[in-house]
């Protein structure tokens, strides 16, 4: 029997990644969800119920990529959203977290791309998490700003290399409601709310529909989308 297409989250046992996966699982598509934690696949791969697995391995140690996705495919759709929040400054510069977080987010999503590439099918199409840190750096977002930075460069390559395979980046603004942001005082959301057009903070729910558009749009290949409100015109 010819195996049946699925979609891909790496980083889907948490955060916008989860929100993705219970997307596409509630659509009726196969899921596979990646974590780093094998337990925790597992259970988020139950909770999100349909046909949904979950398969573990870390990002920052890329070789152990390969065989963890080896029975993975064929694969119609990869949303690479794995994150870590990192604060590194140049004076005060973090060897082993910048080491830990480049290696996720370029490396790691590079292999991942490799090992699957040979998996997708007529209609695949690779989104890439990235991140509005690479055109508005802050304090300590020296790891941060460069790794979304790279995102770009990564997505524009692989959108010739891979062709005709889409592949597109996302990079969300501050995501409201989302734990981290929503357990913010008003007093550090409120200037950001303040300098965006559409007068409130990106949600969840802009960020899955973004991705939904990402894969299913079959003219959309090679941009950067920002999913921010409009904050960086003001």
């Amino acid at each position: 029997m010819i195996a049946q297409p699925c979609t891909v989250v790496v980083g889907g046992t948490s955060g916008l990644g989860r929100a993705v996966a219970a997307r596409f699982a509630q659509t009726g598509h196969r899921v596979v969800v990646t974590g780093r934690d094998a337990a925790r696949a597992k259970s988020t791969a139950a909770e999100l119920g349909g046909e949904v697995r979950g398969v573990a391995f870390d990002l920052a140690e890329p070789e152990q990529i390969e065989a963890a996705l080896g029975d993975v495919g064929p694969v119609d759709n990869l949303i690479v959203a794995a994150i870590e929040r990192d604060l590194n400054s140049v004076r005060e510069y973090k060897l082993p977290e910048a080491r830990r977080l480049t290696l996720l987010k370029l490396v790691g999503y590079t292999e991942v791309v490799h090992t699957l590439s040979p998996r997708f099918t007529d209609r695949a199409a690779v989104v890439l998490f990235g991140g509005r840190a690479k055109d508005r750096p802050y304090p300590g977002s020296t790891t941060v700003s460069t790794i979304n930075g790279g995102i770009s460069g990564l997505m524009r390559t692989m959108a010739v290399e891979l062709a005709p395979v889409r592949v597109n980046a996302i990079h969300p603004g501050l995501v409201g409601d989302t734990p981290f942001w929503a357990a913010k005082p008003a007093e550090v959301l409120a200037p950001v709310v303040a300098r965006t057009p559409t007068g409130r903070l990106a949600t969840t729910a802009d960020i899955v529909d973004a991705v939904e558009f990402l894969v299913g749009n079959q003219s959309v290949n090679g941009i950067d989308l920002y999913i921010d409100g409009g904050t960086m015109l003001l």
